[in-house]
């Protein structure tokens, strides 16, 4: 690591500066010391969401965040954004946050930083600072602090743990987000393997293994169980691009390393809140806290309660840790045929003017809705209940298809009939075998959190298209002789 890092500041602008990165290649930062103060401060690095330059409206709140500039500055913090490489006035080619290039960037921020005057230091080369942001901008903190001791708190918003678990689910595209991806980063410079990736899944809804292993390398993956910088991870119950199960596998893996972790979910992340979105400043209150605890290293503040979540009625909860206690399962089992035809399918959701919001725009037209071909299991609710969690699916089946490249599959979600939602907005692919034979599946459906009572009208959908992942293999049909659900509930919450 470099003692000093050679910058230049913008002509004509009194933030921004071009960093020198490690091999060169020049990164637009934007530079926000706190006004008026007497000494050096903490700082906090924001990252942006993909395909975005760094945010220089200090009262403005990314599509992804809970805190502006202006927040973070009025909280005693010296505030740094940067362009990526590849994105906005910065060089380079955009790798995916990748370990050996945006990680090692953000390490020559960290260390321009630690030379400024306004800022406080732990050690030479060495700043006070804590980092916070959503999407791409939570993965860079991930693959940071993987490789480099000096940030002393992280606060990624609706990260991603693996591309893989996330984009490539059970080995089906997620093309709905992949076309909005592609879109936001049209004019960006990216890695080639990008574009021939979303081409290939856009032709045949597949990736090539060398695909698969390039995406795998990159984000935060097996990097999070070398982290050791005090995490507050943010997920979103409604995210359908990075959903809870990436979060939740994040917590466990920090949890298993020892460091200290703080899990937080709110209605928002990549896509819209159909419900009610509970408290809206709880998140930002939460995060400043952790940063006051960690960075500024308060003992004194309270960062709240390891766990806290809310349902969809907009009421918090929170607990001593996750998971929670597991209390007796709602079951529901059924059957039926399904004729694997385009149309049908679920989705898109019609966002109501009231819940209308920046991403509604781009991704209303991705958010699953109830189908109408689908194979309907009812679930008959007989109690008040909490389900959190992986609800678990069972299906024997036996179908069959023509043949072709595209994968076989079904996809499940779980319908709230009494709002005609779909639950958290979540919905899986299940891989099947149709040769005619029959078989079994297994698969846990994607985290959700449902207060449920003796009112509720949910009901399991099988289907065959949805507008969120890339279309299967169509023609022929599916013949479920049993589908078993099981939605996981639990105890040990408090009402906030």
């Amino acid at each position: 690591m470099a003692a000093t890092v050679q910058s230049t500041p913008v002509p004509g602008s009194f933030s921004d500066v071009d960093v020198t990165s490690f091999d060169g290649t020049r990164i637009r930062a934007h530079w926000f010391p706190v006004a008026g103060a007497t000494g050096p401060r903490p700082t906090v690095l924001m990252g942006p969401g993909w395909g975005m330059a760094g945010d220089t409206n200090a009262d403005a709140v990314g599509i992804l965040g809970a805190v502006n500039i202006s927040t973070l500055r009025a909280a005693g913090y010296n505030v740094l954004t940067w362009d990526p490489r590849g994105f906005g006035e910065s060089d380079g080619m955009a790798m995916v946050d990748s370990p050996e290039y945006e990680a090692r960037d953000v390490q020559q921020l960290l260390t321009w930083v630690a030379a400024r005057p306004e800022a406080q230091t732990d050690a030479p080369l060495d700043p006070t600072v804590g980092m916070v942001g959503g999407s791409y901008g939570g993965g860079i903190q991930f693959v940071t602090a993987g490789i480099d001791c000096r940030v002393d708190a992280l606060v990624p918003i609706v990260a991603w743990h693996s591309l893989i678990t996330s984009l490539y689910k059970s080995q089906t595209y997620k093309q709905g987000w992949a076309e909005i991806l592609s879109s936001v980063a049209s004019s960006a410079r990216l890695d080639p393997v990008i574009g021939a990736a979303n081409e290939q899944g856009r032709s045949n809804g597949v990736l090539s293994q060398e695909q698969v292993d390039w995406f795998a390398a990159r984000g935060p993956a097996e990097l999070v169980s070398k982290v050791a910088t005090p995490t507050m991870v943010i997920g979103g119950t409604i995210d359908t691009l990075f959903t809870l199960d990436e979060d939740v596998t994040n917590y466990e893996a920090l949890q298993k390393s020892g460091t200290p972790t703080a899990m937080y979910w709110f209605c928002g992340g990549h896509g819209t809140c159909l419900t009610d979105k509970g408290d809206p400043d709880r998140m930002t209150a939460r995060i400043v806290a952790w940063l006051n605890r960690w960075v500024q290293r308060d003992r004194s503040v309270d960062v709240g309660p390891a766990f806290e979540f809310l349902d969809q009625h907009g009421t918090h909860y929170t607990a001593d840790a996750y998971p929670l206690t597991s209390a007796a399962p709602i079951t529901a089992v059924g059957s039926g045929t399904l004729d694997l035809a385009a149309d049908g399918g679920s989705g898109p959701a019609v966002v109501a003017a009231d819940k209308a919001d920046i991403l509604s725009g781009v991704a209303g037209e991705i958010i699953p809705a109830p189908a109408a071909r689908s194979i309907d299991v009812a679930i008959p609710v007989q109690r008040d209940a909490m389900v959190l969690g992986a609800p678990a699916l069972t299906v024997r089946y036996s179908g069959t298809s023509p043949t072709g490249e595209r994968p076989t599959r079904l996809f499940a979600q779980l319908v709230d009939r009494s709002t005609g939602l779909v639950v958290g907005n979540q919905i899986t692919p299940v891989p099947v075998e149709l040769d005619g034979k029959v078989h079994t599946v297994k698969a846990p459906l994607e985290v959700v959190a449902h207060k449920v009572g003796p009112q509720s009208d949910l009901v399991l959908q099988l289907v065959a298209t949805t507008t969120l992942y890339g279309t299967p293999r169509l023609g022929g049909s599916v013949e479920v002789q049993q589908a078993s659900i099981s939605l996981p509930t639990v105890t040990g919450y408090q009402q906030r």
